[in-house]
C-alpha cells in the first residue's frame, strides 16, 4: 500500500505574457493544473475559478472509482460556475480553461483531463504521456491526416477542441483510474512546458533530479531558456520517494490570488494597472494562444485549410521530384557528352584501334566505342608496346591518338 506522497507546485508567467493565466494546486490527495484562455481579462479568471472549485474535493476517498466520480462532478460543477460568471460578466464571454487533475487513493490514482495540459508518468526510467491532447492537430494526427512531426509546427496546433467554459454545458471530460507504484513520479504541466521543451529533456530532468522542488525549478528554467512564450506551470508528485517536498496544500498561479472582475476599465485605469502586473516589457505574444472552434462550419473550414496545405505539400514534393529528375538527366547527358570528347588507344580484334570515350564503365553501360580500326597488328609490336596497348594509352585529343597510332605502326614496320 502506498503511504507517502511528496509533491510540489510551481508556476511562472513566462517571458512574454503580462499576466499568469495558469493555476496549479498540490494538496493532500489532489493535484491540478489549469491553463486559462480568453485573453488578459478572462484566462486567469477561468483557471482560478476551476481550480478553486476542484480544490474542494481534496480529501480521502474509499476507492479510486469514488475519486474518479468526484473529479467528474467537480469539473462539471466548475464548468457551470464559469458559465454563470460569463452571464454575470459578459466582458468575459469566450473564456475557458484546460484542467488536468489527479487524486491519489492508496495504490491507485484517479485522473481527469480536458484540453491540452498534460499528465506524464515516469516509471522505471521511462516517461510516458498518459493524457491525449484535445486539440485540432491531435485529431488530424489520430485520423492520419498529418504526422506527429507535422503537428509540432502546424499553424493550428493551439486550437482546442474541448475546454471548460461557457461554450458547452456538458463538456466531454476524460476520466479513468490506474495503478501507481512506489517510485512513480507524476508530472502535470501546462503547455507552457510541453509546448517548448522536448520530452526527452523533461524525462532527463525528472529521472536525474531527486528533489521534486529542484526538478520543478529545472523544468521551469528549461522553458524560460527556450523563450517561454506562454505561462508555465508544473506539479510534480512522488510516490514513496525520499526527496524533499511538502504535503501542505500549495496553490500557485492565478488561483493563488483573489479573483477580481473589472468591466472594461477606462484607459486611465488601465494605464495605472497594467505596469504593476507586467514583469516584462509589453510586446505581442509569440507563443501559442488558445481558442476554441465555436461552430461546425469553423471546424470544416480548418479541415479544408489543412487539406489545402496537404495538397500544396504534395505538389511541392512532386515539383521537387521532377526538378531533381531533370537535374539528374541533365547531369547524365552532360557527363556522357564530356566522355565522348575523350580518346584513347587500345586493342580491338587483335589490332590497334582508336577509341572514343573513357576506359571506365558505368555499371552495364559502356562509356567508349571503337572510333577507328587500324591494320596495325598488336602481335607485331614489341612486348612493351603490346602491353601498353592492351592496358590502353590515354590521348589528349583525336590528333594525339592518331599520332600514337602512327608511332606504333612505324615501330612495328621497323
Amino acid at each position: 500500500m502506498v503511504t507517502s506522497t511528496r509533491a510540489i507546485a510551481l508556476s511562472h508567467v513566462g517571458k512574454v505574457r503580462s499576466n499568469n493565466q495558469d493555476s496549479g494546486y498540490a494538496g493532500e490527495t489532489l493535484f491540478v493544473v489549469a491553463d486559462g484562455m480568453g485573453g488578459h481579462a478572462g484566462g486567469d479568471v477561468a483557471s482560478a475559478i476551476a481550480t478553486n472549485r476542484v480544490k474542494e474535493i481534496d480529501h480521502a476517498y474509499p476507492t479510486a472509482e469514488d475519486a474518479q466520480m468526484a473529479l467528474q462532478s467537480a469539473l462539471l460543477a466548475a464548468n457551470g460556475l464559469l458559465a454563470e460568471t460569463v452571464f454575470e460578466h459578459p466582458e468575459l464571454t469566450g473564456m475557458g480553461t484546460t484542467v488536468s487533475a489527479l487524486i491519489r487513493v492508496d495504490g491507485k490514482v484517479a485522473l481527469a483531463h480536458i484540453g491540452d495540459s498534460r499528465i506524464y508518468l515516469l516509471r522505471g526510467g521511462e516517461l510516458k504521456q498518459v493524457t491525449t491532447d484535445h486539440t485540432f492537430v491531435q485529431r488530424l494526427v489520430d485520423t492520419g491526416r498529418i504526422t506527429e512531426e507535422e503537428a509540432l509546427t502546424h499553424p493550428r496546433r493551439s486550437v482546442l477542441m474541448r475546454v471548460l467554459g461557457d461554450v458547452d454545458s456538458s463538456p466531454e471530460i476524460d476520466t479513468w483510474t490506474t495503478d501507481t507504484l512506489p517510485g512513480d513520479r507524476w508530472l502535470i504541466c501546462s503547455d507552457g512546458l510541453s509546448g517548448v521543451v522536448k520530452q526527452d529533456v523533461i524525462a532527463n530532468v525528472l529521472e536525474t533530479t531527486a528533489s521534486p522542488q529542484v526538478a520543478a525549478e529545472k523544468l521551469v528554467r528549461a522553458s524560460l531558456d527556450a523563450g517561454a512564450p506562454d505561462n508555465v506551470t508544473v506539479v510534480i508528485l512522488d510516490i514513496d520517494r525520499d526527496a524533499e517536498g511538502t504535503r501542505e496544500p500549495v496553490t500557485v498561479g492565478s488561483a493563488s490570488m483573489p479573483v477580481q472582475f473589472e468591466r472594461e476599465p477606462s484607459s486611465t485605469t488601465r494605464a495605472l494597472r497594467l505596469p504593476a502586473l507586467r514583469l516584462h516589457p509589453a510586446r505581442p505574444a509569440t507563443g501559442p494562444t488558445h481558442f476554441e472552434p465555436q461552430t461546425d462550419d469553423y471546424l470544416d473550414e480548418l479541415i479544408e485549410e489543412d487539406q489545402r496545405r496537404a495538397r500544396r505539400r504534395k505538389l511541392t514534393w512532386l515539383l521537387s521530384g521532377i526538378l531533381l529528375l531533370i537535374a539528374i538527366v541533365l547531369a547524365a547527358v552532360l557527363g556522357y557528352e564530356w566522355t565522348q570528347s575523350r580518346y584513347f588507344v587500345g586493342e580491338s580484334q587483335g589490332n590497334v584501334a582508336i577509341f572514343q570515350g573513357v576506359q571506365q564503365n558505368l555499371g552495364p553501360i559502356t562509356l567508349s566505342h571503337v572510333y577507328k580500326q587500324t591494320d596495325v597488328s598488336v602481335h607485331g609490336l614489341s612486348a612493351y608496346e603490346r602491353q601498353q596497348v592492351e592496358d590502353t594509352i590515354n590521348a589528349s585529343s583525336l590528333d594525339d591518338a592518331k599520332r600514337i597510332v602512327k608511332q606504333l605502326a612505324d615501330d612495328s614496320s621497323g
